[in-house]
């Protein structure tokens, strides 16, 4: 950021905010997730210099946010940002907060490139099924799959890989250089042939029911209402399992206060209890909102002395709220999703 114009004379004000302190509070006025972002992309010495600002500056009054904000769009008003080498810049900032392997991936995609199918189609893999896949191959090829995955999956595949491989896999991973062009397409063949050979169409869990209701959720208009008529003429069973998903228990969490208060009306005491001892703490609050002061209190009591529960105990209990919800969204009692009444 650039420094405040400086004054001179009887009537120079001091400074509000030195410029670490201006970095720091414009930080502070960002979302936690932001901040968090570019925190790390800085270097020590930086992070050492921000981070003592940002405890050091105790209440932060509305001239000093107003500085950091100005100095900000004053910073970002001192040139054009140029496009020139754009790419490899997106390329390195990119490389630097992933990789270099998934950097490339993203720039294929970014780039119109034709990027490898069947490790995209990998990613979407269980780790019960890449296993199976990477059976028997050499360990850099695994190394260099893992390196292409969320750090997630490929660390359930690591535990899934035989014990005296695990170590191999592990160094190689350490020791791995930027991998070609050429041996990412290799990767990308080999996989293509293994899904062919041992699993064919069936290796991808995509499409399905839930799928489909999502698609009618995100949709604009009155999607529902004209979709899933047509689609029960033809298969009556498949519409049914459709709008099945199209109603989830997390979308009572979404309850406007007085449509929870009509919906446990209508809800049995035991159900309740059964159904909010299998959500966490934090998603109970919905419905204890819409109740009265010492009936929540009860039913947190009931919940305690509820004792060990299964967990199809308590999905079964929500199953059956969910089912009053949908019989009170039909009456038109409740409304279920959109301001204006309409399910969305």
């Amino acid at each position: 950021m650039s420094a405040a114009i400086e004054k001179s004379g009887a009537d120079a004000a001091p400074a509000i905010a030195s410029r670490a302190d201006r970095a720091a509070i414009f930080l502070m006025l960002l979302g936690d997730e932001e901040t968090a972002t570019l925190l790390a992309r800085m270097q020590p010495d930086e992070l050492q210099t921000i981070g003592s600002a940002m405890v050091a500056l105790g209440d932060i009054d509305q001239p000093q946010m107003a500085e950091a904000l100005q100095d900000f769009v004053a910073e970002a008003g001192r040139e054009i940002v140029t496009a020139k080498e754009r790419g490899g810049k997106v390329r390195a900032l990119f490389e630097r907060s992933i990789g270099p392997m998934r950097a490339e991936s993203m720039m294929e995609r970014i780039g119109g490139e034709e990027a490898n199918k069947t490790i995209e189609i990998a990613r979407w893999l269980s780790p019960t099924i890449l296993i199976k896949l990477i059976e028997g191959e050499h360990p850099q090829m695994i190394a260099a799959l893992l390196l292409m995955l969320e750090a997630e999956t490929a660390a359930e595949i690591l535990a899934l890989l035989p014990d005296d491989q695990q170590p191999d896999v592990v160094e190689r991973i350490a020791r791995m250089g930027p991998l070609s062009a050429r041996s990412t397409a290799m990767i990308d063949r080999l996989l293509s042939q293994k899904i062919g050979t041992q699993f064919g169409p069936a290796a991808l869990a995509m499409g399905g029911p839930r799928d489909a209701a999502n698609l009618i959720n995100l949709a604009a208009g009155d999607v529902r209402n004209t979709v899933l008529p047509s689609i029960a003429i033809r298969d009556e069973e498949l519409a049914k399992a459709i709008e099945e998903q199209l109603f989830t228990f997390d979308m009572l969490l979404e309850l406007e206060p007085l449509d929870m208060g009509r919906l446990l009306r209508d809800v049995e005491s035991e159900k309740l209890v059964d159904a909010l001892k299998g959500l966490p703490e934090e998603h109970r609050n919905p419905f204890f909102a819409a109740m009265s002061s010492r009936a929540a209190d009860g039913i947190r009591d009931e919940i305690e002395l509820r004792g060990k529960m299964t967990r199809s105990e308590a999905e079964a209990a929500q199953r059956s709220m969910l089912e009053v919800a949908k019989g009170l969204v039909d009456q038109g009692e409740i409304s279920l999703g959109a301001d204006d009444g309409e399910f969305i």
